[in-house]
């Protein structure tokens, strides 16, 4: 659990624990089936219609997902390793208790989902798309994430750790015990809403810039 400031509450995080798990080097992937405690080793899921799919202690370790059609599907008490999408289409998902280590995503259309209990360790998302989404006790770190887009999410207890984040858009964004700091944030849309966040001191001075412009401040 990352560390916290008095007055701020962390993530509360499940440990994801799988017990004996069935291997399916050759998976049969259809939409709106369920997949119990199944265990995806190095798999090509490219392209797949997915739509409504139900994963439940599932195990993915180098699973290929990428335009795969995850539109409405759910992920509870997963591990995902080295996941690979340079197209993620995955809106309106639901993750719960889950696991996700160093993917590699360009595109993560993950809109309006509901993410309760994530965590995130290393990896590369070139955008994440979590507009309108819903997010309760996630942990992301070390990670490197080249567009941050959570315009109109709730978000409560989230921790962004020692992740590097090029564009942070909380335009409409309602937030709560969001913990940013030791993140490496280059530019931030919605000023307006970042009540409930958590910054440093050295991240307040590269701030002040945008907060004196966004406030009609004139510093000289």
């Amino acid at each position: 659990m990352a560390g916290k400031a008095p007055g701020v509450a962390g993530p509360r995080l499940s440990p994801v624990l799988l017990d004996v798990l069935t291997d399916d080097p050759v998976p049969d992937f259809r939409r709106g089936e369920r997949y119990d405690g199944v265990r995806y080793s190095r798999v090509a899921a490219d392209g797949i219609e997915l739509t409504g799919a139900d994963f439940a202690e599932c195990e993915f370790q180098g699973v290929s997902f990428n335009d795969t059609q995850l539109r409405g599907a759910t992920f509870r008490d997963c591990i995902l390793a080295e996941l690979y999408a340079p197209v993620f289409p995955a809106a309106r998902t639901t993750w719960r208790d889950v696991h996700i280590a160093n993917p590699r995503l360009g595109s993560a259309e993950l809109y309006e989902s509901g993410w309760q209990s994530v965590r995130i360790d290393g990896g590369k998302l070139d955008f994440l798309n979590l507009r309108g989404s819903k997010l309760t006790d996630v942990l992301i770190s070390d990670c490197i994430i080249n567009e941050l887009d959570l315009g109109s999410a709730t978000a409560t207890r989230v921790t962004l750790k020692n992740c590097t984040v090029g564009t942070l858009d909380v335009t409409g964004a309602r937030l709560k015990d969001f913990d940013l700091r030791g993140t490496d944030l280059r530019s931030v849309n919605g000023l307006g809403n970042l009540a409930g966040v958590v910054i440093d001191d050295y991240q307040l001075g590269l701030l002040a810039p945008l907060l004196a412009a966004h406030l009609g401040v004139v510093v000289l």
